[in-house]
């Protein structure tokens, strides 16, 4: 009769420890569980709208959940041309945002204004807020955005955590 094995956990091959830092295990939770704040003000929220359905499906990437209070959001995506008028509302959200906080423009005209040269047009939305990833296009796909977004998270888990932090 053949020797029966048990398939399952086993003690004495998976060890009882995992070793690892803290600032890696926590930038491992953040950067799975980035909820982002959909700033659309243009054409652009059309290809944000794309990349949150099930065809690009952006909850892979553990974003699946978009908050509209910026109390609730990690990540602002700004998508689309900022007037001047509308970016005193863009900088306040972003200031109601805790720490910590990322912005993505996406498109040209949240990059560099685009084809609007005028005197309503924010020229990039990086002379109001700090942006950490641009995309390009215009509009840019919702794979260009699922790919600024990959990025993003490779820079949140390389960030020092504990060092950032108020000593008490």
């Amino acid at each position: 009769m053949p020797a029966r094995s048990e398939i399952g956990y086993d003690s004495k091959i998976e060890g009882d420890f995992i070793v690892t830092r803290i600032d890696a295990a926590l930038n491992w939770f953040r950067k799975n569980s980035l909820w982002p704040m959909p700033m659309g003000l243009a054409c652009c929220a059309i290809e944000l709208m794309a990349a949150g359905a099930s065809r690009f499906d952006i909850s892979r990437f553990g974003s699946e959940v978009m908050r509209f209070s910026p109390r609730q959001s990690d990540v602002m995506i700004v998508a689309g041309t900022v007037t001047y008028k509308m970016a005193t509302a863009v900088k306040r959200i972003y200031d109601q945002m805790a720490e910590p906080k990322w912005v993505i423009a996406m498109g040209a005209c949240a990059s560099t204004g685009g084809m609007y040269r005028s005197y309503s047009v924010l020229q990039g939305v990086d002379n109001i807020i700090p942006v950490y990833v641009y995309v390009a296009g215009c509009p840019p796909r919702p794979e260009a955005l699922l790919d600024a977004l990959i990025k993003l998270q490779n820079q949140v888990q390389h960030e020092p955590l504990l060092a950032t932090l108020k000593k008490a």
